[in-house]
């Protein structure tokens, strides 16, 4: 495979893991993220770090457990820069949600402007299962009450 080819495959599928980590979170199994970073992947975020596949899968459990949470995590602009066995990224981050006060997430959720916009900053290796996060950082642009 030539180089040009070979660049477009590997953003592509550094492209697809964050995809991915939207769908497992949105849709009931975020403990599953753990799967997408290396052993000792790296996930921060405002006042949360995990550092790890274990705390990575603890700390997305308990989000897995709320169960009355409706939300579309929406990524978007995503920027990424292959060189070798590793790559970058930068996207934006706009957050959708609802939390019932039933309990039980609704569907369709009353919509109204994101919860928050921000940033994911990633770096990516490359490993014998494919790529992988090596570490994923969250930072909030906009916040809304």
């Amino acid at each position: 495979m030539n180089q040009d080819l070979q660049r477009l495959v590997d953003e592509k599928a550094c492209e697809k893991l964050i995809a991915e980590y939207c769908h497992l979170v949105d849709f009931g199994n975020a403990s599953a993220i753990a799967d997408l970073f290396t052993a000792g992947g790296y996930w921060s975020g405002p006042g949360v770090e995990m550092i790890g596949q274990d705390q990575i899968r603890a700390g997305f459990s308990a989000r897995q457990d709320v169960t009355r949470r409706q939300s579309r995590h929406l990524c978007t602009n995503v920027l990424v820069r292959v060189e070798g066995d590793e790559a970058t990224s930068l996207c934006y981050l706009l957050n959708f949600r609802h939390d019932s006060p039933t309990g039980v997430a609704e569907c369709p959720a009353p919509a109204g402007l994101p919860k928050y916009v921000g940033e994911y900053h990633d770096q990516f290796v490359r490993t014998s299962d494919g790529w992988r996060f090596e570490s994923r950082r969250f930072e909030l642009a906009f916040l809304r009450d």
